[in-house]
Order: C-alpha cells, then sequence, then structure tokens
C-alpha cells in the first residue's frame, strides 16, 4: 500500500472514524477485497485495543499470495504415520535432537523443573517446526496473518490471532518487518500470535519474549503445553494423559503422532 494511502486510513481511524462501532469485515477469495477489508478490519482491531502502531502495521499489510498457496497445499498430512516420519527426517531429527537435549541439559531441566515437561516433545516439536532453529521463514507476519483472516476459508480462526499480531506490535514483540512462517508462526517452535500473548515466557533470564530465542521459545512450549493439560511425570503416547496436550499443539492426526513418537526417542522411552 502506497505511503500516502496508509496515513489517509490512519488518519481517518485515529481522528475517529471507528466511534461509530466496529464493522464486521466480510472475507475473501482474492486480493481485489483486501485494502476495503484492512479498512473495516482496522475498525474491529481498534475496538479491541489495538494502538497506533499495530494500526499502521496493517495499514500497511500487502495480500500474501505466498501464504494462500501454502494454505492450500498442506499434503504431507495426508500421509500415513511411516511416511510421514521419513518426509519430515524422523530419524535426523532424532539423532540431533539427542544432541540438543545433551548440549542443553541446563536448559531443558529448568524448563522440566518450571513445567513439568520434559526434553523429549519438546526437542520433537523444535526439530519438525524449525530444524532447530535453521529455518523460521521469510514470509511477513503482519502480512499472512491478516491475509488468513481475510480468506474465507478459516476466518473466525486467523481473526483472533490478527488481532493478536497487531497487539505485540503495540508492545513492541513484533514489527511491520517481523518475517516468519506462511501461516504467521514465528520463533523456534512457531507460535501464532495468539499463542504469543497467552504462552509467550521468558526462558533465558531477564525481561520480554523473543521466540527468535531459544530459551524463550522452548520455555514457552512448556508453558503453552502445560496451559493445554500437561500433567508432570504421566506419558505423552496415545492413549496416555499429556497425549491431549500434543494434540492441541498441531490438529493433524500424523503429527501429533510423530510428536509423541520422537519425544519418545529422544527420552529414551
Amino acid at each position: 500500500m502506497a505511503g500516502r494511502a496508509r496515513s489517509v486510513l490512519l488518519a481517518a481511524l485515529l481522528l475517529g472514524g471507528f466511534s461509530g462501532g466496529a464493522i464486521a469485515a466480510e472475507c475473501g477469495k482474492t486480493s481485489s477485497g483486501f485494502e476495503n477489508w484492512k479498512a473495516s478490519f482496522a475498525q474491529e482491531a481498534a475496538a479491541q485495543g489495538v494502538g497506533r502502531k499495530g494500526l499502521s502495521a496493517l495499514a500497511g499489510a500487502s495480500y500474501a499470495n505466498a501464504t494462500i498457496n501454502a494454505d492450500r497445499n498442506q499434503k504431507s498430512f495426508k500421509l500415513s504415520f511411516d511416511a510421514f516420519m521419513k518426509k519430515r527426517g524422523a530419524s535426523t531429527i532424532i539423532s540431533k535432537g539427542k544432541q540438543m537435549k545433551r548440549a542443553n541439559a541446563a536448559l531443558f531441566a529448568n524448563i522440566e523443573q518450571r513445567y513439568g515437561v520434559p526434553a523429549g516433545p519438546l526437542i520433537a516439536i523444535w526439530g519438525m517446526e524449525t530444524g532447530f532453529g535453521s529455518y523460521m521463514g521469510k514470509q511477513n507476519t503482519i502480512s499472512a496473518i491478516t491475509t488468513l483472516a481475510y480468506d474465507c476459508r478459516r476466518p473466525d480462526y486467523f481473526k483472533p490471532h490478527a488481532i493478536a499480531a497487531l497487539k505485540l506490535v503495540d508492545k513492541g514483540t513484533l514489527t511491520s518487518s517481523s518475517v516468519g512462517a506462511m501461516h504467521g508462526e514465528v520463533g523456534h517452535t512457531q507460535f501464532l500470535p495468539g499463542n504469543v500473548l497467552r504462552y509467550g515466557v521468558n526462558g533465558g533470564g531477564g525481561g520480554g519474549v523473543d521466540l527468535r530465542e531459544k530459551a524463550d521459545a522452548l520455555a514457552s512450549t512448556a508453558n503453552f503445553l502445560r496451559g493445554h493439560g500437561w500433567q508432570p511425570g504421566a506419558g505423552y503416547q496415545p492413549g496416555q494423559p499429556n497425549f491431549a496436550a500434543i494434540q492441541g499443539w498441531n490438529a493433524a492426526s500424523v503429527y501429533q503422532q510423530a510428536i509423541a513418537a520422537i519425544g519418545a526417542a529422544i527420552d529414551g522411552g
């Protein structure tokens, strides 16, 4: 969006253009309605407490064709368990994961003491999501998440995450130029913005939460699992108490099984 057009939109919003109450933003299936949708969604965002920085980031967002293409082509989740494990390089994740567990023993011990989550499933998620931080994505986060909030496929799911992303811009956790995965996930373990707000914690001392730092990302992942019912000391394989917490991480059954299997191999189970 051109700078002048962005300024006009922001001026209208900040000078009271949303004072009459938020207008429900309509979804769309192509880029043609995205700019009008942003103006409508900005009213919803402002009504939910998004401030100047967040609204500016929204005004500058672009329709993310690459995100839409990725969302329509998630074919690996339809594979069998064995095929999925092979495609995702499970044996490599297990081998390197054991090395990561040894190299970061103090960090994982601290996380387990705080949240009751052992290293295995955290390392499995870390390896599956970003190859242990080797690739965290290059898609603009605000553009990705707002595109998905606009798209008619799952707007009700992604709108709260879009609002959260704009609030994270207000807080300084994200910026309008932050990048991550295709669906707006960020950091070592690929948190959606709403989960950053709800479960993000500092894992390495100091202040703030930065999921591009492994300590924060891994501690936040453990906090997420605990928030989804993780019971310290209980098993996490299918049929065991903590598998339900893993199910909260990703909706794909084959992915859930992979996390449990890889985690058990890393933990020595």
